[in-house]
């Protein structure tokens, strides 16, 4: 069966998909020198440093801070609703915009290793993403269980 069956790609593709051709230039790009190249280097190494403590304040700082406020807000006008529905999407609000943000700096962190001479064609924040969160999974929980503790019904402190 030859690979452009159009019953293999479900009819929708005849030949290569879209966007898919391998990239030719007219001739070959220029090469930074090797100064330049190590700073980029570095420069990448720094942005992948700035991007990881962002993702890494989605898992603590942000919902504590909002926590601080919509409590503040249930202090001061009484009504607990307010309180929640503000802090749910002060929350929701800032983890967008940091999400944004970490896309911004992936992809830059791509453009900046590729001007350091790596061939980088996937980005870092799935696997920061992931990693923040097991860390902060994994933090959480020896906080609980072993610091803090659940407590024993038999002897309350």
């Amino acid at each position: 069966m030859p690979k452009n069956d159009p019953t293999n790609t479900g009819g929708l593709f005849i030949g290569r998909r879209p966007g898919t051709a391998p990239v030719r230039y007219r001739e070959a790009p220029v090469r930074a020198g090797g100064a330049r190249r190590r700073l980029d280097s570095v420069l990448a190494g720094s942005i992948l440093v700035v991007e990881t403590l962002i993702c890494a304040t989605l898992w603590g700082p942000q919902p504590a801070g909002w926590l601080w406020v919509g409590s503040q807000l249930y202090h001061s006008s009484g009504s607990v609703g307010l309180g929640i529905l503000v802090a749910f999407a002060g929350m929701l609000s800032t983890i967008m915009l940091t999400l944004k943000i970490a896309m911004r700096l992936d992809r830059a962190w791509k453009m900046v290793r590729r001007a350091a001479g790596k061939e980088q064609k996937e980005g870092m924040l799935e696997r920061i993403f992931v990693i923040s969160m097991a860390v902060a999974g994994i933090a959480f929980a020896v906080w609980f269980l072993i610091i803090q503790g659940p407590g024993s019904d038999i002897a309350p402190r």
